[in-house]
């Protein structure tokens, strides 16, 4: 029910019950006049003027309510203007044209050198590194290695510049790890691959602590020269495979050239 619905509602119930009163009283005054006793006739006469009054003083508020009810009420509450619905616009269907002409695919040309290749094997180690294993302290199934940042520049742990792709000539390239849940003493094996062939291992009891910062190495010499080609780095921790990395070299490696050193001949 709104203000306007209420007020309406206040003013009717106003009018039937000042009708009711007045007549009431009126009925009561003539009751009055027809009784004997003294204090008797007076009650009633006082009571249906009572009632006289009332119901006139309720015409009086019908009135007031109907003519000033409903400006009073807004002062009071404050009306919030509702959204009118708006009629939403219906779209038409449009006719989509099917193209007769299908085109050939055409032969997509795949760089030979990506910048994040992936494995294509799960790495393992092959017996004859395994029959080099010198420790017999069994592995942590827990122990857990971060992704491998190549650089050929290392700084207290940190690789600078890391990255996927290299160029010769390169003498170094460091992998640089984190690592956690390690026991020392454990066989540590690390497994330098270029284009799925070794080129370099080293397997040794863990040196190191439970948990921290470590890294591989590989330099011209033990990695065949850094041949052009993609090259991987594989870690084992026993005979669990850990952790594997890829990268990249392009360009011809740097050669060392032979120059003769003269020596003396003796004069004849």
């Amino acid at each position: 029910m709104d203000i306007k619905a209420g007020i309406l509602a206040a003013i009717i119930l106003s009018v039937i019950s000042g009708v009711i009163s007045i007549w009431v009283g009126l009925k009561k005054i003539r009751e009055a006049r027809g009784l004997t006793f003294y204090r008797l006739r007076e009650r009633t006469m006082k009571r249906g003027w009572q009632l006289l009054w009332t119901g006139l003083g309720l015409f009086l508020f019908a009135f007031a309510l109907g003519k000033f009810g409903q400006p009073a009420a807004f002062t009071y509450f404050k009306v919030t203007p509702t959204m009118a619905p708006t009629s939403t616009i219906t779209l038409t269907p449009t006719i989509t044209l099917t193209p007769t002409i299908t085109l050939t695919p055409t032969i997509t040309e795949t760089p030979s050198t990506t910048d994040t290749p992936t494995p294509t094997s799960t790495p393992f180690i092959p017996p004859v590194i395994e029959a080099l294993f010198e420790s017999d302290v069994a592995p942590n199934p827990d122990a857990v290695f971060s992704p491998l940042q190549f650089s050929t520049k290392m700084e207290n742990f940190q690789a600078v510049s890391p990255a996927t792709y290299f160029v010769n000539p390169i003498d170094d390239i460091f992998a640089i790890y984190s690592y956690n849940n390690m026991i020392p003493g454990v066989q540590v094996t690390e497994l330098w691959m270029h284009e799925g062939k070794m080129v370099h291992y080293n397997t040794y009891p863990w040196d190191g602590t439970t948990g921290g910062l470590g890294f591989a190495e590989c330099n011209f010499t033990l990695c065949d020269g850094w041949e052009e080609g993609s090259y991987q780095l594989q870690i084992f921790v026993g005979l669990d495979w850990k952790v594997v990395g890829i990268f990249s070299v392009e360009g011809a490696p740097s050669t060392a050239t032979f120059t003769p050193t003269p020596s003396e001949t003796p004069a004849p």
